[in-house]
């Protein structure tokens, strides 16, 4: 009779350890009224963590569009440099051009094209 009472509770599983959690059986509410303010400091430091984390994150996606802005008025601004080389240069050519009286002008239409 012995062994059999025995065996009965062996077969008898404790509840899990998050179930006992919940239920207040592994941290009771006198854990927290002696130790409240090292409970408080670790609240605290868990929200600035996660705080700073947030604000690093939208930080970091700043900055990843401003570097893409960057570049792309870099661009614009090679592009233009470009531009006003290329008319500065024709200006001055058509200055020099002029100063010889070699009577050529600017071309403002296209070549006409023959056909075959």
């Amino acid at each position: 009779m012995a062994s059999k009472k025995d065996n009965n509770t062996k077969s008898i599983k404790r509840p899990s350890f998050i179930v006992r959690l919940f239920r207040g059986q592994v941290i009771s509410s006198d854990f927290f009224a002696r130790h409240w303010l090292p409970v408080v400091i670790t609240i605290l430091v868990i929200m600035i963590y996660i705080t700073t984390k947030y604000t690093c994150q939208t930080n970091m996606e700043k900055i990843a569009s401003l570097e893409r802005k960057l570049e792309i008025v870099t661009n614009e601004k090679a592009r233009e440099r470009s531009a006003f080389m290329g008319r500065i240069r024709e200006t001055s050519m058509q200055h020099r051009v002029d100063s010889l009286h070699l009577n050529l002008k600017v071309q403002t239409q296209p070549p006409y094209k023959i056909p075959k």
